[in-house]
């Protein structure tokens, strides 16, 4: 399979044969509780390219769902991998040398005032230990966060998270968690403009802290761009200004960069377009590139309030996720993977604005290196949530060679670009040219 160029390589009707028997295995042996794909059935994958269990050849705009960050089955991440797996799995809380090194690792790549890491497996654990961490460390117990926040799927995750599709009929959940409008600038929940609006959604906290807090707060919590909620972007100075507020409130800033980090955005880390120095950054999904890794990263008076034994994670840390993790930074280090990200994203977006000038059903472009979102709707002036045209594209784009994950957003109307960030230039156009084909089908009917 080639990274140079890409063309789809078609060779069966979709799904294939064997395609279809591992679907009707799913069907029969696995709950339908996971998210509904286009029916994809992944044989192997190698840089961008993904082959099917039919010898079908797809061009991946998902990166699984932006984990594959140094692509896929990267040569020397594999020599890595496969060399830990004839020495050493798992060892519970015992120190590795691979575990101490990513520590120092990511202490050394992230700010200097956040000098201490704490190794867990998934994103959600990170959010987790970051409540723990946050109410710990105060005398305080709110949390506040957002509409529209995607933080995982484990109880205090869904409670903090601010969309009811992850926590309907999983109630009660936990008390404390505050919420208020995030800024969706183009579906503002004021019914204002950017930049005239002054960012008035923040200056909205104080009447959410009027009305809903204890005077508990502890700290706030927030994605650096909401991933599930529709790829929706800060606008300039937001973040900035969150932050001002936090301190002036007394409250801890927790960034879930998990999404975010590792070269997603063009830059190592999401926060980095801004001014800010938040006081715990949660990572996952890039940080392994493949096997599962995350970590919480914080200052030491922070993460030094736990007694030995507190927090503590059977697998979190293990020898194979931290040698994993070791080698994707180094790849994402080495071949300047967020420069990749910045740039192949910036012709991304210029390409998908022009679409946006031809299709009355494109009502948005957002992105910031390699996640982007384009929202679609039956028209730019009724902005009405178009989910079926959407679910549509992605499978018009299925059908011809295009891997992309189910529509993501509020309205479940918008589709989700975030290739490789080792994708070129002309594997992004050729892409893009599918998806126009999609659109164009989609929108004629």
């Amino acid at each position: 399979m080639s990274e140079a160029a890409f063309a789809p390589r078609l060779a069966t009707k979709l799904p294939g044969p064997k395609a279809q028997r591992f679907i009707e295995l799913s069907e029969q042996y696995e709950p339908n509780c996971m998210s509904e794909q286009v029916p994809l059935v992944w044989r192997r994958a190698e840089g961008v390219v993904i082959e099917d269990v039919d010898g079908n050849e797809f061009l991946d705009f998902c990166s699984g769902v932006l984990v594959a960050n140094i692509g896929h089955c990267h040569p020397y991440y594999v020599q890595e991998t496969q060399a830990q797996c004839a020495e050493l799995f798992n060892c519970y809380d015992f120190i590795t040398p691979h575990r101490a090194q990513l520590a120092e690792k990511l202490v050394a790549i992230t700010p200097p005032h956040l000098d201490k890491t704490f190794i867990l497996t998934t994103g959600a654990e990170t959010i987790e230990s970051a409540i723990k961490l946050a109410r710990r460390s105060s005398e305080g117990f709110e949390i506040l966060s957002f509409y529209g926040a995607f933080h995982g799927r484990t109880y205090g995750a869904m409670s903090v998270g601010g969309m009811a599709g992850v926590k309907h009929g999983f109630g009660p959940l936990l008390e404390g968690c505050l919420k208020a409008p995030f800024c969706y600038c183009y579906r503002c929940a004021f019914d204002k403009t950017y930049p005239e609006c002054e960012i008035f959604c923040l200056d909205h906290l104080d009447r959410v802290m009027a009305r809903e807090s204890t005077g508990a707060l502890c700290a706030v919590l927030t994605e650096t761009y909401q991933g599930g909620a529709g790829s929706i972007i800060p606008p300039e100075g937001y973040m900035e200004k969150l932050q001002a507020w936090c301190r002036k409130q007394g409250a801890l800033l927790i960034l879930d960069e998990v999404q975010a980090s590792f070269g997603r955005t063009g830059k190592m880390f999401g926060f980095e377009h801004y001014d800010v120095e938040p006081d715990i950054v949660c990572l996952g999904k890039g940080l392994g590139s493949g096997v599962a890794c995350s970590a919480v990263v914080g200052r030491s008076e922070i993460m030094d309030m736990l007694e030995p034994g507190e927090m503590s994670s059977t697998n979190g840390g293990n020898a194979l996720s931290c040698r994993a993790a070791l080698a994707a930074i180094k790849i994402i280090e080495d071949e300047d993977l967020p420069g990749n990200s910045a740039r192949v994203g910036a012709v991304m977006m210029d390409e998908l604005n022009e679409m946006k000038e031809r299709f009355e059903n494109i009502g948005d472009v957002r992105g910031q290196g390699l996640v982007i979102g384009v929202e679609v709707v039956e028209d730019r002036q009724s902005k009405t949530p178009a989910e079926q045209k959407t679910k549509d594209i992605v499978y018009e784009s299925y059908k011809r060679g295009l891997a992309m994950i189910a529509p993501i957003g509020l309205h479940h109307n918008v589709i989700r670009i975030a290739p490789p960030l080792v994708i070129t230039e002309a594997q992004a156009k050729a892409g893009l040219e599918i998806l126009r084909e999609a659109i164009e089908v989609v929108s004629g009917r």
